[in-house]
């Protein structure tokens, strides 16, 4: 072979070693996908209150968290007057408060005390997880906001001796100081790389793309990645399920546990779900034109080649003109 032949031959890269670093790219980004949505949804889809409230609030009329509200709040209400009169309240007390706090969780004040004391927890748990400067402080409540407005909606109500409720302000603790700052720490983590993730995912993807010798084939390949991905976080959210419930030491909230995961964790499935079905759906397309497009392609160029080509009008002469 002579000079003038391996110089054009030179300047290329060799066809096995872009697909080796296709293969790379492609799967980096393929890594990317469900870690970045799995981020994006903590950082986001957690941290919106309105959203939040809104999907507690089908959860009031479930029986499972009817049935652990009313318990906290009979047992809540059994110690606080055994606090004030002094000795633990037995007999047939205990029975009665607590079928009070089961018809109170089938009201419409209920729900909307539900929805207020979620609004308060999560505003309460966001300002500190976003507060630096709240570090080694638990997070904590002030219920006299809510009591407020439901001791106003019972009066609206015309319920007997509603404006004879208490309104104390007082601090009910929800997460411990060693919580609130790992939490804090994984947040902030999880804000950065919920902007970033996708970002470099999707710039991986398109690198892998353009690089790939046959980009069919690295479209085909992302695709099942990405379904891939998709499917293991699927697997992801039903694993934490389990772990988390059975990390509860009161095994008679369980039920009501799992359908506030199950509630929060909704849209993540949804979106795992679709990476699957997306991912799915480029690579049959990929497969597809890989395999029947030249197919068809060729049919085309024979179906033009046998059309007659027209005869050629003659140009008048001067003396036919």
């Amino acid at each position: 072979m002579s000079e003038r032949d391996r110089a054009p031959l030179a300047g290329k890269t060799p066809p096995r070693s872009r697909n080796v670093l296709s293969a790379v790219l492609l799967l980096l980004a393929c890594l990317l996908v469900p870690f970045g949505a799995l981020a994006a949804w903590a950082a986001h889809g957690l941290t919106d209150t309105g959203r939040y409230v809104r999907t507690m609030a089908p959860l009031a009329a479930d029986p499972d968290v009817r049935r652990a509200v009313a318990d906290a709040v009979g047992d809540g209400v059994l110690r606080e007057a055994g606090r004030r009169a002094g000795t633990p309240l037995r007999g047939a007390a205990g029975p009665f408060v607590h079928d009070a706090a089961r018809s109170f969780t089938r009201t419409e004040a209920y729900r909307a005390a539900w929805d207020a004391a979620n609004r308060a927890v999560h505003d309460a748990v966001l300002r500190a997880l976003r507060d630096d400067g709240a570090h080694g402080a638990p997070v904590t409540v002030d219920p006299a906001p809510v009591i407020a407005r439901f001791k106003q909606r019972l009066a609206d109500d015309h319920v007997p001796f509603a404006h004879r409720i208490p309104v104390t302000h007082t601090r009910i603790p929800v997460l411990p100081a060693d919580d609130a700052d790992r939490l804090r720490k994984g947040y902030h983590v999880l804000d950065t790389a919920a902007l970033w993730l996708p970002l470099a995912a999707a710039v991986l993807a398109v690198a892998g793309i353009a690089v790939a010798a046959c980009r069919r084939r690295a479209v085909t390949a992302l695709g099942l990645g990405t379904a891939l991905g998709g499917a293991l976080l699927v697997l992801t959210v039903a694993i934490g399920r389990r772990l988390t419930l059975a990390d509860l030491p009161d095994a008679l909230h369980r039920p009501a546990a799992g359908a506030v995961y199950d509630a929060l964790t909704a849209t993540l499935r949804t979106v795992s779900w679709l990476l699957c079905v997306l991912g799915l759906a480029v690579a049959a397309c990929a497969w597809i034109t890989g395999r029947y497009g030249p197919r068809l392609a060729g049919r085309r160029r024979a179906r033009g080649s046998a059309v007659p080509a027209a005869d050629p009008v003659p140009e008048p002469t001067r003396g036919r003109a």
